[in-house]
């Protein structure tokens, strides 16, 4: 890159923030993305369509950004998959090709040095001996020239196979990602905590898993609709995520619940973190982004377990899940352990 073409970028960069920190959107890297496409000019119909918003004086919102990067920035990740499948399968397609060109020539080549090879086993004149090494010569030339051609698509093809290992790998991730709060999915979750459990067994370490799920989710959505319910779900995954580190993973488990796997940590940790967690998504007051209205705070319920050696992923799970219901039916905005339950009464509850 040239330092001019830095310098470009580095201002398209620099306007694009501008814009993430005068709109009040925050700077994930997908709407960094929208607003520095947006500074370069490169898609003409992306920034007509954010010039009208400029003009007609709407403020704009998280929410619409989402809409805009949805539109005209994200791909599906199964279309991302078929076209990275697609691109692989011309590229092999292509090296078969070259290949069977260079061994076609190859096996020309062959069989040219074995009709020299008898032609020379015969008395031949000075004449047709000339002609024939003319001949030879002509044809590794051509050999070489055919090799030359091979060893280039090839090296064009090491390069074309290492791009689109990246792209698989970013596919790969953003596969595991939920769609809406940008922590893991549940299928990211799954694998994740299988491969915790079988650290755990070879460790012997300690390993918790600490389940959440929103108060009143329902009736919040349905009183302030569901852009304000996606707002509330961004807020609590990421307020999770934030409070956690290292091997931890925070993912979103299903509608408003949330799970966090930790490893190496005690029970007691566990439920210090939990209580953690907890108070700042208590301490969070909402608001309307449209009106500035009050929505009030939200809160949380927890459950937490340990792994014990006689435990498979879905009893692990189901135990942290009797703790959360459990946190439910004592009031909301808890966090109850499992040994916490040894002293509760057996509950079985269906609200949210």
């Amino acid at each position: 890159m040239s330092s001019q073409e830095l310098k470009r970028a580095i201002g398209y960069a620099n306007s694009a923030f501008e814009l993430l920190k005068r709109s009040a959107i925050p700077p994930y890297p997908q709407f960094y993305e929208l607003l520095y496409t947006y500074a370069s000019g490169v898609n003409p119909t992306l920034n007509n369509r954010i010039n009208a918003i400029f003009r007609s004086g709407d403020a704009p919102s998280l929410n619409l950004a989402e809409s805009l990067y949805n539109e005209f920035l994200k791909a599906d990740v199964s279309d991302r998959m078929t076209d990275v499948s697609e691109r692989m399968h011309a590229r092999i397609e292509a090296v078969h090709d070259a290949i069977d060109t260079a061994m076609t020539t190859a096996n020309a080549y062959s069989g040219s040095l074995q009709m020299a090879s008898g032609d020379l086993d015969r008395d031949i004149s000075v004449s047709a001996m000339k002609a024939l090494a003319n001949k030879l010569l002509a044809e590794t030339r051509h050999m070489q020239e055919t090799n030359r051609s091979l060893e280039q698509k090839l090296e064009a093809s090491r390069d074309d196979i290492a791009a689109l290992q990246r792209d698989l790998d970013d596919v790969r991730r953003e596969s595991l990602l939920d769609p809406l709060t940008k922590i893991a999915n549940r299928k990211s979750f799954d694998e994740s905590l299988d491969s915790a459990i079988a650290e755990a067994i070879v460790t012997g370490g300690p390993l918790c898993l600490m389940l959440l799920d929103i108060d009143h989710f329902k009736t919040f959505n349905d009183t302030y609709g569901h852009q304000t319910g996606d707002q509330v779900l961004r807020l609590v995954a990421m307020t999770l995520k934030s409070n956690i580190k290292g091997k931890d993973l925070a993912a979103r488990y299903g509608g408003e619940e949330f799970v966090a796997i930790l490893p190496a940590t005690s029970l007691e940790g566990a439920h210090t973190l939990a209580e953690k967690i907890r108070k700042a998504i208590q301490a969070k007051e909402l608001l309307k982004r449209s009106t500035n209205e009050k929505l009030g705070r939200i809160t949380a319920s927890f459950g937490l377990a340990v792994y014990h050696p006689t435990d498979t992923a879905a009893s692990l799970i189901e135990r942290a899940d009797r703790c959360l219901y459990a946190a439910k039916h004592a009031g909301r905005n808890k966090v109850i352990k499992e040994d916490d339950l040894v002293n509760m009464a057996p509950i079985k509850i269906s609200a949210a």
